[in-house]
Order: C-alpha cells, then structure tokens, then sequence
C-alpha cells in the first residue's frame, strides 16, 4: 500500500539516526579525577528558585557541602518571586553560610521569560570565573564541583553540559519520566560530543561568565519563556564551535526530582516542546522534525490500518523493530546512569512514548502551559 513507502523511509532514516547517536555515545570517553587533584577555578552557582520552600534546603545542603574549596565557590539563589517560604529557607541558611547570598527578582511588566532573568540576576552578582547552574529540586553529588572545573580546565571549554537524572520513585509516570528522561541524556551527551546539535539541561550546566557577556546573555532570545539552557547554549556554539563539550562522568550527575503526575508531567513537556521552532541550530530543529513525524506516522498507519487488510501486522513489525533499535541505543546508556533494571519496562512503554510524543509535540506549538503557578503562551 502507498502509506508504506513514507513510513519505510522514515524508519529507515529514524534509526540511521539511533546508530549514530549509540556510536557517538560510546566512543565519548568517561571522565574520572584524581582524589589529589585540586582546581583552581572559581565558582558561582547559580539557582533560580520560585515556590521550592520543600526542596531549596536539601539542594543546598548537598552544594554548600561540597569537596572543594569554599574560598573558591559561592553559592546565589534568586528567589523569582515565591509565594511560599523559599526566600526565608535560604536566608535561614545564609546566616550560617558565607557563601551563600539570596537575592530577590523584582516583579517586571510583559516578561515571560521570567527564569532567564533570574539567572542573568545572579550572573550580574557573581565573582566566579565559572557559572554552574542547578535547579532548585536537584541533589548533586559531593564531587559535583570538583568534576567540573577539572574538566573545564583541563578542556579549555567555555560550555559544559553535564548528566542529569530523574530520581528514584514509585508509579507509572515517575517510571514513564526516568525512561524518557534517559534516552534525552544519551542523545545530549552524543549529540554535544559529535557536535551534530546543541542540546543540554539546565539542572547541570557550567559556562563562563564572561562568554555570557560576550554573546550578550539572553539577548535574542529574552521573549521567549524556556531555554534557558539550549538557546544560550547554541549562541555560545555559533561563537565557539570548539569549546562546547559534555561531561561524561559518574561523579558529576545531577538527580533532579520527578513530576508528581500526568498533568504536571504534560504540562513539563509541552514547556519543552515550546521552544522547538525558535531554534537557530537548524540541525535540532531537522532532528525534533523526524522524530515526530516518525512517531506520527504510527498513529496515521493504525487509523488506516482499520481499512486495510493486514497493515496492522506490518504496524506492529515495525513497532517492535522501533523497540530494538532504542535498546540498542539505551542499554550503554543505562548502564552509565545504573538504570538498567529500568529497560525491562521499555517495551511496555512503547505505545505511550509515541501518543505522548504527538501530543506533546504538538501542544507545544498551539497552547498555553502552566508551571510554578504561572500560565505561559
């Protein structure tokens, strides 16, 4: 049947693309430091914070008691205007730590990219050489500083994007969000070391402050609610090809916490999926392109699959073909991360992987979101 010809060639060019991704992640190297070791870098992190009054302690906690140097690291969050006590929590702790500072956002007229103000806030009162970035739900691990700026001085990068995982949680949709969340990681850390796109997470990011100032911020891309991360990311690429690396190292990666739900977890994605048309990195933007119109391109042969003898049968073929080719690609990526024993659940979430890729691929473009209590066009 002529439906067959497109999809064919989708598939084809979708897992052209897997085994790129899978070769690219396995021959990046893994970064190990010596205990001995001892950087040299200044540091400032950087944490917009809005309504985390449950979260902002334990993340600090978990920086502000870091194996490095507390003279060379200062730790900023910019309350982004919270309606509960995030801003009391961390001035509590500013009283017993030196290097912590909590500044305040000012409420602004006709801003929408309210997190991007929040961190050029921060980076305008930073002394570090280096910006690192977190979020406020985030645990890092005691080595987290340390890992960074070895690697930053030992690759002259100017750009960092680091592993970032969901952590553990019971339900379905946590496990839903640890799965997806994994394949991200591993197309972030091939695609960065290939250099075949720009694509990282806020949650752990490190760049220098004054290649921010060089490529003026936000600049450009200030009317826009996300990005944060990618967006600026692909500025400092455009400026510094050669000097945009990731961190694969075990002893660098960010857990971040899970979404609570459905409607919190679609209302993420969709927050995501917002920002793909306003890429200036055209190679993401082909890339995102074939994914979705792979994924959509099932939901197009199962309708007709109810008018066509025995298309369904050739559906579930390339299903199952689909499942193998991202495990082949998932499990070194797993293993990297000690997920492993997430897989098994991978082909069961096949069917509400796709729907939730056209869904949210598709909302992200025509519909407002909500997320920390703000509605967001």
């Amino acid at each position: 049947m002529w439906i067959t010809i497109p999809f064919i060639l989708l598939f084809i060019l979708y897992a052209l693309l897997i085994f790129f991704y899978r070769k690219s992640w396995q021959q990046m190297p893994e970064v190990e430091v010596e205990e001995r070791y001892l950087p040299q870098t200044s540091i400032s992190v950087i944490i917009a914070a809005r309504n985390e009054e449950k979260n902002i302690a334990n993340c600090l906690f978990s920086i502000l008691e870091q194996h490095y140097d507390p003279q060379l690291f200062e730790v900023i969050v910019v309350d982004d205007q919270s309606e509960d006590n995030t801003a009391a929590v961390v001035n509590r702790l500013c009283s017993i730590y030196s290097n912590l500072t909590c500044i305040h956002l000012k409420a602004e007229e006709n801003t929408v990219a309210y997190k991007k103000k929040a961190i050029t806030a921060g980076i305008k009162k930073a002394k570090g050489k280096l910006i690192v970035t977190t979020d406020a739900d985030c645990i890092v691990p005691e080595n987290w500083l340390k890992n960074i700026a070895a690697f930053y001085e030992s690759k002259k990068a100017v750009f960092i994007a680091a592993p970032v995982v969901i952590a553990p949680g019971k339900g379905l949709v946590k496990l839903f969000q640890s799965l997806d969340f994994l394949s991200l990681q591993g197309i972030t850390g091939a695609s960065v070391f290939a250099q075949f796109h720009t694509m990282c997470n806020g949650a752990n990011l490190a760049y220098e402050k004054k290649v921010f100032e060089e490529v003026n911020g936000f600049e450009g891309v200030d009317n826009i609610a996300s990005g944060d991360d990618m967006l600026l990311m692909h500025k400092v690429f455009l400026k510094y090809p050669d000097k945009v690396h990731y961190l694969k190292s075990k002893a660098a990666i960010v857990q971040t916490a899970a979404v609570n739900n459905w409607t919190e977890f679609f209302n993420q994605r969709i927050r995501w999926a917002s920002k793909a048309g306003k890429y200036n990195d055209k190679r993401i933007f082909g890339t995102l392109l074939l994914v979705y119109l792979f994924n959509f391109s099932f939901l197009i042969v199962f309708i007709i699959a109810f008018f066509a003898e025995g298309l369904f049968m050739y559906l579930i073929s390339i299903l199952l073909l689909k499942t193998l080719y991202e495990l082949f690609f998932m499990i070194p990526v797993a293993r990297f991360f000690d997920k492993e024993k997430l897989l098994w659940w991978f082909p069961l979430m096949q069917p509400l992987h796709i729907l939730y890729t056209i869904v949210a691929g598709l909302l992200g473009s025509i519909t407002t979101y909500t997320w920390k209590g703000r509605k967001v066009k």
